[in-house]
Order: C-alpha cells, then structure tokens, then sequence
C-alpha cells in the first residue's frame, strides 16, 4: 500500500517546538516579531519612537509621541489574560496538531489549566482561526454538500428529519485540482437550506467564475447569484460509495463526524458551530505543511483581536 505524503509528513515534534519557544523571552520576541514585523507602531498616533517602561512588573512600550503605553498583548487574542505567553504558545502548537481538534479538558489536562481558562482559550484560538480562513474563498471546480450538525436527541412530534430543531444546517465546499484532488475545504453553518442563505454564504466564501457541483438540493441555485457556475447530479436513494463524483466531499464530512465524535463528542452546534468547523478547516487548508503550521497559526494569534468570554458565548460574535 502506498504512503500518503501528507499523513505521513514530519511536522513539528515538541521538542522542536520547545527549542523555539520554550522560554518567555523566546516567545516575547516572536511575538513583538509578528505584531511589529518592521519595528513598534503605536496602536494610537501610528508613530515608531518609543522606549520601555517597567509597570508593576510588566514592561511597556511607550510612545515618545503621544505618550501612550500598551503591552506586547495588548490588542491581540492574548489581550488581558495572566497566563504567560509559553503557555499560550503550547496551547496553540497543540492545537495545531490536533488533527480531529483538542477538546478542552484535554487542554487542562495539558496546560495544568483551570476547564474554564482552558475552554476560553481553546474557543479564542478557533475563533481566530475560522475568521483567518474566511479571508480566503474557494475558486476553480468546488464539490457542495448539504449536512447536520448534531440531531442525535428524540425528535419533537412532528418535527422529524430537516424539521428537527435538534440539528444545525451546514455546507461543505471542495475545491479540486486539475488532477481532481481536493485541495481546500469550507465548512460553514447555515440558518437554514434556503436559496437566499446559499447566495449570501456563495458571495463571501466562492470566487466568481468557480464551477459547482451539487447533489441537486433546490437551495444550491443560489450560487448562480453569486456569479458562479451550477450543475448538479441529482443523488436520490443512493449511498456515498455509488456517488464517486463527491467522494472528496463525502470524505471530509466523515472526517468531521470522526472528529467531533472523537474529540469533543459533543458541544453547543447551534452556538459555537462557527469555530468549531472552522477551525477543522483551517487545519485540514494547511495540511500540506505540517511544520509550518504551528508558526502559521502563532501569527494568525498574534494579529487577531481580542475576544472576551462574553463576546465568544453570544451568538453575535458568529454573525
């Protein structure tokens, strides 16, 4: 049987990822390096003079300008928090090579954590990851599927199948190369398999002029909206394995499914959908570079926003 390349890549191992940011100090200047690539700018009057300043044990950059102080986090997904930046970055680098994700009693359990400081950071870095890979829509010839999130509980009377309000909807999108294999994935929750909701989702994750093919649900039309190309097969009765036309999409759903029931079993679909799915995403888009990956993702947390808890546990942050 041949190897697959991409499973059987080097990646980064933690003694390597120790080597690089093992220490504070390690983590502090890569940090400064990703935020200020070409030296300090200050968040307020945009100047570059500035010095340190030593505030209760924290060291400042202040602005020679405006005076202004802020921290090397401030203004980033670490903004506010007491854990040291080593154990950001370890978090991070696990959660990067997490295949199926890391739950976050796993991320306790790692960490030497508090669940609820655990959860909070594990939900910060997917979101900063699901909105990363939003900045980059699909192009070419793209599979879509329609798919569930959750569903499991007993159904009301007389709300079975897509009545039931135990499920989240969800679109899956490949894009495939020439030789037909997949080479990036969306995942996206829905309010609801509706042609307006397909157009509005088609207009911010499908490049104009992409191909689609879908399996013929009526919704899927709403692509044609957003100036994309349709054609659909229309899949009735039959199974995945007699439909090789969307095997790519089929394979990255069952990935999800093993994923979710694997590492998280469960969780608020309705809710957090949005950066549970887009964090897998994001992974399985750079998995063609294992190693790089962590680094990737330290400096997609170094230039995110800051999100508190009750940004992340209200569903505006999601809209």
């Amino acid at each position: 049987m041949a190897i697959n390349r991409i499973q059987f890549q080097h990646g980064m191992s933690l003694i390597e990822f120790l080597a690089l940011y093992g220490e504070e100090s390690q983590c502090a200047a890569a940090l400064e390096h990703w935020r200020w690539p070409e030296g300090f700018v200050c968040p307020r009057c945009q100047g570059r003079d500035h010095y340190r300043v030593q505030h209760e044990g924290r060291s400042l950059f202040q602005c020679r300008s405006c005076r202004h102080q802020c921290s090397l986090t401030a203004g980033t997904l670490m903004d506010s928090s007491k854990l040291p930046l080593r154990l950001w970055f370890l978090a991070i680098y696990l959660i990067s090579q997490a295949k199926t994700g890391l739950a976050a009693l796993a991320l306790k359990r790692q960490l030497g954590v508090s669940y609820r400081t655990a959860w909070l950071l594990n939900h910060k870095v997917m979101l900063a990851m699901a909105e990363r890979d939003a900045q980059f829509p699909l192009r070419g010839q793209v599979l879509l599927d329609d798919a569930y999130l959750g569903g499991e509980r007993p159904q009301l009377p007389g709300q079975a199948g897509r009545g039931s309000p135990n499920k989240q909807p969800m679109i899956a999108a490949v894009s495939l190369n020439a030789a037909g294999h997949p080479v990036y994935a969306k995942l996206s929750p829905l309010p609801g398999f509706t042609a307006e909701a397909v157009t509005e989702w088609a207009t911010k994750n499908l490049r104009p002029g992409s191909s689609v093919l879908s399996d013929g649900l009526a919704c899927f039309a709403g692509v044609i909206k957003a100036h994309c190309a349709h054609s659909y097969i229309v899949v009735g009765g039959r199974k995945p394995a007699q439909m090789p036309k969307f095997h790519w999409v089929n394979t990255v759903l069952a990935n999800l499914k093993t994923a979710i029931g694997g590492a998280h079993k469960a969780f608020k679909f309705g809710k957090y959908a949005h950066q549970y799915l887009g964090a897998f995403s994001y992974r399985f888009n750079r998995r063609f570079d294992l190693f790089a990956l962590v680094g990737k993702l330290l400096r997609t947390a170094a230039c995110a926003a800051p999100r508190t808890q009750a940004q992340i546990r209200s569903a505006e942050v999601h809209a």
